[in-house]
């Protein structure tokens, strides 16, 4: 653990397939974090144009290497950033928990049960921090929602409707196929998945899943549609809904939604918005909402630093995967999927 807040945070950045925009945003904000290299996470993954992004973005040359193993056994990095194809999360991960250093991964952390059990056995013995990139709880918007939900804005929450809707576009050859992709439930559902999780404070007790093909524009084994129904705790239930369906006219890539209704009033996430509705309100009532709010990844550094954590624990990433999982499984199989009571 790093004590000292102005001790230099070497980063190794692993893959350029997901978010690594978190890692950028949050260095950009603290000079003591340098990245010490990048190296390429998946067999065919393109890596030469991230890096020389990279050295324009920052005022240093940043070392590129051919096999990531190499790239960590030479630099011995305080953090590895990983964000391949998400088919090879799992391997990278391991390899890097093996060698003690922390990891920052893309979610889904595992694409298979096999996977996550090998994560959690590795993590328990690795003695070092462990973040999954669930990003979103840091939006403002939903953040000031469920600081509301906190508070008891809505009373007690017992239903929960998530939406994530994005453009297709022309994606990736790795996005073709399970084995490299992982599905659009663990993919694109697992934030809206979380938001169920995140916003009742209820576990879940059973799924059932449907994905779809269909209409999928020739982009092979991607599902573009999805819907999951969650029955939690407390006999709270939850609906996801999934979508690579919107229309390239739209503004924005993406359209996030949710809405929790509960015994006092209901409140709604749309449009980077929160919109609230109960006793103390004439009407609809738009919240305000910060401009800005917490960095995922510099919070990662403080937890490392022991000065802080991460919004979204480490039991919290290895929950919501196993979750998204167990809706997949229900999709493929077409049944009920119950949950082991803890």
């Amino acid at each position: 653990m790093l004590e000292d807040d102005r001790e230099t945070i070497r980063v190794c950045i692993i893959g350029a397939t997901g978010h690594t925009g978190y890692v950028l945003e949050g260095i950009k904000k603290d000079l003591s974090i340098r990245i010490a290299g990048i190296a390429r996470g998946s067999k065919g993954e393109e890596i030469k144009d991230f890096h020389n992004k990279l050295n324009k973005e920052f005022d240093y040359d940043i070392p590129l290497y051919d096999d990531y193993r190499e790239m960590l056994r030479v630099v011995k990095p305080d953090i590895a950033a990983i964000a391949c194809y998400f088919g090879d999360h799992a391997r990278v991960t391991v390899e890097a928990l093996e060698r003690s250093i922390n990891v920052f991964v893309e979610k889904p952390i595992a694409t298979t049960f096999e996977e996550l059990e090998q994560i959690k056995n590795v993590y328990k013995k690795a003695g070092v921090n462990l973040a999954v990139m669930f990003g979103t709880r840091y939006y403002p918007w939903f953040y000031t929602a469920r600081e509301k939900v906190l508070e008891g804005a809505v009373g007690m929450v017992r239903l929960l409707f998530a939406q994530k809707s994005y453009k297709l576009g022309s994606r990736g050859t790795h996005y073709q196929k399970r084995d490299t992709y992982g599905g659009t439930i663990p993919w694109v559902g697992s934030h809206a998945i979380d938001w169920l999780y995140w916003f009742s404070g209820e576990k879940f007790e059973s799924v059932v899943a449907h994905h779809s093909k269909k209409y999928n524009r020739n982009h092979g084994e991607l599902e573009v549609t999805a819907v999951c129904q969650f029955k939690m705790t407390n006999e709270v239930y939850g609906m996801v809904s999934i979508d690579y369906l919107r229309p390239k006219t739209a503004l924005g890539h993406g359209d996030d939604r949710l809405r929790v209704v509960g015994t006092k009033g209901i409140i709604e996430v749309a449009n980077n918005k929160v919109f609230i509705i109960n006793k103390d309100c004439q009407g609809l009532q738009e919240l305000p909402v910060p401009s800005a709010g917490g960095q995922i990844f510099l919070d990662f550094v403080k937890q490392i630093r022991g000065r802080g954590s991460c919004l979204v624990s480490v039991e919290d990433a290895f929950y919501i995967t196993d979750s998204c999982l167990k809706a997949r499984q229900s999709a493929d199989e077409q049944r009920i999927i119950y949950f082991n009571k803890d």
